[in-house]
């Protein structure tokens, strides 16, 4: 069984871009260190009388977010558009974000930014680079070249 390295994982995110254009994508990648993901799952159980009445569990909905940890780089242009979306609320911090994981999946789509820091802590230290990203729907997953469906409404 092969094992690889998270850093194999390549994280980018881009603005949404206007009309038919593609997002110009940044790589995420530079004094990152730590990327965690989290699952938001709604779930419905109901028990029925043609099994033994133990409720099943079905899942309605999944959200994934990432957790970005690392130091700021002031030259990095990904670290100076997280900057750029401190201080904007809606539309303003959405944006498009695309996996490519280490099978050579591709998972893209439009999700927002919440929490970003890129400044403060102790005097010692290096500003911080923190911040989430939440796809907002299914993102469409291509597999060698296959695309796979999402773009659904995840509720």
């Amino acid at each position: 069984m092969a094992r690889k390295k998270n850093a194999l994982t390549e994280h980018y995110i881009a603005p949404v871009p206007e009309g038919d254009t593609e997002p110009d994508y940044m790589r995420l990648a530079k004094w990152i260190s730590n990327v965690e993901p989290s699952s938001e799952e709604e779930t419905d159980d109901t028990a029925y009388y043609d099994s033994d009445g133990t409720p099943e569990t079905d899942v309605i909905s999944v959200k994934m977010t990432w957790a970005f940890e690392g130091m700021y780089d002031d030259e990095d242009p990904a670290h100076q558009f997280i900057r750029s979306l401190e201080f904007e609320t809606g539309d303003g911090r959405k944006v498009m974000y695309k996996q490519v994981r280490q099978d050579g999946a591709i998972l893209e789509g439009p999700a927002t930014v919440t929490q970003p820091v890129t400044t403060g802590g102790e005097a010692s230290a290096h500003e911080p680079l923190n911040f989430t990203v939440a796809w907002d729907r299914k993102p469409d997953i291509t597999r060698n070249g296959d695309d796979t469906g999402g773009g659904g409404v995840e509720g």
